[in-house]
């Protein structure tokens, strides 16, 4: 019974050292799917930064035509209180600048958005037509 025993703890001893040694041989298949990834990850990036780049076109504009209201507004006000107008027109006045000054706030804050958007989905192109070019000098 106990040389039974041995051969069978020896046997299972081989067994698990050869098994332990097999992850270290292992060769890392190729996929082709990696190319095929990487080329849908570049097309998706390069339709994120076009939107991110019309996204901040979009904010520019919006930008720009708030300070022409702006100014508007503060003509509007400096005619007011030349001409004695009342009170509160005069308060209408300052607040339509108020909310004239909110808007810009916001549009900046949302153009700076796109702009580290942009900045992030042009990064992760670059990344990810490097990927292809390695995979591609490892297929070869």
């Amino acid at each position: 019974m106990d040389k039974f025993r041995s051969v069978i703890l020896g046997s299972l001893f081989a067994g698990s050292l050869v098994i332990s040694t097999l992850p270290a041989l292992a060769v890392e298949p190729e996929h082709p799917h990696d190319i095929h990834h990487d080329r849908h990850d570049i097309r998706h990036d390069r339709r994120d930064v076009h939107a991110d780049h019309r996204d901040i076109r979009k904010d520019r504009t919006e930008l720009h035509k708030d300070y022409g209201t702006l100014r508007q507004d503060r003509m509007t006000l400096r005619n007011d209180v030349k001409n004695g107008a009342s009170a509160d027109q005069i308060a209408k006045d300052r607040q339509a600048i108020r909310s004239q000054l909110t808007d810009i706030r916001g549009d900046r804050k949302d153009l700076s958005k796109d702009r580290k958007d942009f900045l992030g989905d042009r990064r992760d192109l670059r990344r990810d037509r490097r990927d292809l070019g390695e995979d591609l000098h490892d297929k070869d």
